[in-house]
């Protein structure tokens, strides 16, 4: 096991006397101060020495390995009535608990940001991304999260544990994603021992922006899930060779299943034609399944078509086809990832260490993308311009054999696939203000800390608990200082409890939610939200017809009231029945952003006309050649 050297300031109790102490442990304790509790005099006969005890975790610590999907809609997996095969998640929840109630941010980073460290997006300056087109110069917008709010990986790291992480990290800034760094807020800066994965929101599956540690390396051009994979498994072999039985902690997050959807054929030929009947039939035949699985209420009904969405059987044939073959493959795609996430849970389970092992998977970082646009995408720029829909279409018909493979270089199938998988709620990801951007499946496995197997559990959560619910299980406390830095308060709460107790309180009452506009606010029960236009869909558009999008005005958007404990998928607005109540939660929101830093509100107006962080090397670029730079694939030239 590598070394690591420990600096450490060291004060005489006899006469103040100051030393610098260089000390080599093999068990990788973290840099901190350490008091000095020997003797100096001024001979070595004269003097004692003092050995700082190496920490080690809890007696009986569990091995912890967090799984965070990506762009997953609720409706998707077999897990929870989906009609895409995941059957490692269904055997973990059958074996562990099924959380309905867990909510997400409803967009990529912010949710990274909050999980890392249990605390809200905003207060860790990630509520837009660490991108440069989508960070801003204020607190709560720079993309950059700060050292007073340390990873759950620092925890762990000086509590005793090994801290691993793959795939996708999101929170790094562009500006410091090269590989000359500087690397504090790499993976590797934020507590984790190593990184093997990408740093940006997107990666080609074959060809990715791939780097270990601190420095970019060339794919060898397996798939990514493949690569994270095996790098896992090997990091925790070497780990239990060197230290058997030392506690490790794996934040598993693989790019899949976000754009481009690409996978090998063999993972999507068992869908071929099992989407034919469409999204219509796919939506009721999910949320029969869902009723049956006990994962939502026994009288919850479909909310209607979204208005932009055709009826499948209006479709043309041509239509039909393109679409069915989308969703074939992304099925395929979910499949392959829960395969790879089985390979980890199978090797813990041979090598006999699976029992004591607390897993989270989280299937889905927010809702299901809504980035396909009403055609799907192949390799169309997210924000192409100049096409029209019925162009887009006739060029995926062209290309339709492109579809999940390395050619489809940003592959994402259409709108009303992202509405089906994401039954039963509403809108999709972004949407802050619905439970359909902001609601995913959570699971919980812990052999050795779970008696009801396959039990469900319906308490409000959201994605900041899960860090402190993870000390707690492990009987670990949050440190008042990480490398001599004061911390902020830990905003998330621990839902341990309900591992025994079904019925265990929700310690989480409040929440804000607010992307680029659209904004809700949760308290007991009762949420208000507020959906911002211009909308993304409307913003496109306009950008795509070269037109000025509609000049967008947070004063006048609407704000609706759901009491989601009698309408969990947010049916009946109750705005005009409580106005008192609306007012309330309203009033609550802008003492909540004012406390978490999401003033001031930014939203894709301001994006898009590059009204934020247009400084530097990035100064006058468009929109689309922003976008195209943070989620490049591996530049075989850096990489040889």
């Amino acid at each position: 096991m590598k070394n690591f050297k420990i600096n450490s300031t060291i004060k005489s109790p006899k006469n103040g006397l100051l030393v610098t102490a260089f000390l080599i442990t093999q068990l990788g304790i973290a840099q901190e101060k350490s008091e000095f509790k020997g003797t100096i005099g001024k001979t070595l006969a004269d003097s004692k020495e003092y050995w700082p005890e190496p920490v080690k975790a809890p007696q009986g610590a569990p091995n912890i390995v967090w799984i965070l999907l990506d762009d997953v809609g609720f409706g998707a997996a077999s897990t929870f009535g989906g009609l895409i095969n995941t059957p490692t998640f269904d055997n973990l929840a059958n074996n562990g608990l099924r959380y309905t109630n867990f909510h997400t941010t409803a967009i990529c980073a912010p949710t990274r940001a909050a999980l890392l460290t249990g605390r809200n997006s905003g207060r860790v300056h990630v509520s837009g991304f660490s991108h440069t087109i989508l960070s801003a110069g204020f607190p709560g917008w720079d993309g950059r999260i700060p050292s007073d709010k340390g990873s759950i990986a620092e925890i762990l790291r000086t509590n005793g544990y090994n801290t691993f992480a793959v795939g996708k990290y999101g929170v790094t800034p562009d500006e410091e994603a090269s590989d000359a760094g500087p690397f504090d807020r790499w993976p590797t800066g934020k507590g984790f021992d190593h990184f093997y994965g990408f740093l940006g929101s997107q990666t080609d599956q074959y060809n990715p922006d791939l780097v270990e540690d601190q420095v970019h390396i060339k794919p060898d051009g397996r798939h990514l899930n493949e690569l994270i994979t095996d790098k896992a498994i090997n990091y925790i072999q070497k780990q239990q060779k060197a230290a058997p039985g030392k506690p490790f902690f794996l934040y598993y997050a693989p790019g899949a299943v976000h754009a481009p959807h690409q996978v090998a054929e063999k993972w999507v030929e068992p869908y071929k034609g099992k989407f034919d009947e469409g999204w219509d039939v796919y939506r009721e035949k999910v949320i029969a399944n869902q009723k049956k699985l006990g994962v939502i209420p026994a009288n919850a009904v479909l909310p209607e078509r979204n208005a932009l969405i055709t009826e499948w059987k209006k479709l043309t044939p041509d239509q039909k086809k393109v679409y069915a073959r989308f969703m074939e493959v992304y099925a395929g795609f979910l499949t392959y990832t829960d395969y790879e996430v089985g390979r980890v849970v199978n090797y813990l389970k041979e090598s006999g260490q699976l029992d004591n092992t607390l897993i989270f998977v989280a299937i889905g970082d927010n809702g299901a993308s809504k980035e396909g646009t009403l055609q799907g995408t192949i390799s169309q720029s997210l924000f192409s311009q100049g096409k029209t829909d019925e162009e887009n279409l006739q060029s995926n018909l062209n290309n339709i054999g492109e579809i999940g493979t390395a050619k489809g270089l940003n592959t994402n199938y259409p709108l009303g696939w992202a509405q089906a998988t994401n039954v039963p709620f509403k809108n999709w990801k972004q949407d802050a203000h619905s439970e359909g951007g902001t609601r995913n499946p959570l699971i919980v496995f812990y052999p050795n800390g779970i008696k009801d197997k396959g039990g469900i559990r319906n308490q409000y959560s959201h994605v900041t608990d899960i860090l402190p619910t993870t000390l707690d299980i492990a009987g670990i406390k949050a440190p008042e200082y990480i490398k001599e830095v004061k911390q902020d308060i830990i905003q998330g709460s621990t839902f341990k409890a309900s591992l025994e107790n079904p019925k265990a309180e929700s310690l989480h009452k409040v929440q804000y939610y607010y992307i680029f506009g659209n904004r809700a606010i949760y308290k007991d029960g009762w949420k208000a939200a507020a959906a911002h236009l211009p909308d993304s869909f409307a913003v496109k558009k306009s950008l795509g017809k070269n037109e000025k999008p509609a000049e967008s005005n947070f004063d006048t958007d609407v704000w609706e009231l759901y009491n989601l404990n009698e309408d969990f998928n947010e049916r009946n607005n109750l705005a005009k029945k409580y106005p008192e109540k609306l007012a309330e939660l309203q009033k609550l929101f802008d003492e909540q952003a004012k406390e978490n830093n999401v003033y001031p509100l930014i939203d894709w107006q301001d994006v898009y006309n590059r009204r934020i962080h247009n400084t530097g090397a990035d100064k006058g670029k468009t929109v689309s050649d922003l976008i195209k730079q943070a989620t490049k694939p591996g530049d075989a030239e850096t990489n040889k």
